[in-house]
């Protein structure tokens, strides 16, 4: 039998007895809150021979995420992923876009996936809830991790980042980027990574607000692309704007030209 805990006992303490911990879909608080999450446990190393006593028992947890993350978002339709930094006040000005963001897609017939969380995540599904459109967040275990946000209408929470990134790529048909942080930049570069090798296709990414933005795009046009590290046909993969019907356009666009495609086969090749 898998042992019911994987933690040690030195990872019991709380990390503080204040704030909320949610770990899977159970929440957690006060002396239960762990020391460590999931992600932290299967990636820091205990020992040479520690992985043949519990590293197989994760593959089966993290086999159960997928199958979770499938099953609940398999029906969900065309779908923008909106990203975003979790610390964005309400008084803001990007949490305000990321309303007008949420809303204008649900209007354009998208459903808008967050990561969940508050800040500009919460922006953009209070738009598309108060829009009539399916709000959904995608959470992730996380130290102190403020749960989903009351604007989610479909959520599903993890404890594996890399289960959760999937979700947020195979079921959008791009992204839309506002101002963020290592975790926004994180999904906007694999994103970019996963486009510029072809592992998927008319996948539209627009960064939204150019004062932002400008300095990165900058880097990568300059030092990043004049020394070959990128062609700079890779510049062409991002969109820069901070007109948010721009944005929308172009995603719808995007979405009726996947339209026009000959029909993706349906079943796995042989071997696959």
């Amino acid at each position: 039998m898998p042992p019911a805990d994987d933690r040690p006992d030195d990872d019991r303490r709380p990390l503080d007895p204040r704030e909320e911990y949610r770990r899977g879909s159970t929440t957690l608080r006060g002396e239960l809150v762990p020391g460590s999450t999931t992600d932290q446990r299967l990636l820091d190393g205990r020992g040479p021979s520690d992985w043949v006593h519990t590293d197989p028992w994760r593959v089966l947890r993290i086999q159960a995420e997928f199958v979770e993350g499938f099953g609940s978002l398999a029906e969900l339709g065309p779908a923008i992923s909106v990203f975003g930094s979790a610390r964005t006040k309400e008084t803001a000005p990007e949490y305000g876009l990321a309303q007008e963001v949420g809303k204008a897609l649900v209007d354009a017939g998208f459903a808008v996936i967050t990561g969940g969380g508050p800040g500009s995540m919460a922006g953009a599904n209070k738009g598309a809830h108060e829009a009539g459109g399916v709000s959904v967040g995608l959470g992730i275990e996380l130290p102190f991790e403020q749960g989903m946000n009351p604007w989610v209408d479909l959520g599903v929470n993890f404890r594996y980042f890399f289960a959760r990134k999937t979700m947020f790529v195979k079921y959008a048909q791009g992204f839309v980027v506002l101002p963020g942080g290592f975790g926004t930049f994180d999904e906007l570069f694999e994103a970019l990574v996963l486009v510029q090798t072809h592992k998927v296709t008319s996948f539209p990414i627009v960064l939204l607000g150019t004062d932002y933005w400008s300095g990165l795009l900058h880097w990568l046009s300059g030092p990043v692309a004049e020394r070959g590290m990128i062609h700079r046909s890779d510049l062409e993969l991002l969109t820069l704007t901070d007109n948010v019907q721009e944005a929308v356009d172009l995603l719808v666009a995007a979405r009726q030209e996947r339209a026009r495609r000959p029909a993706e086969r349906s079943g796995p090749a042989e071997g696959e």
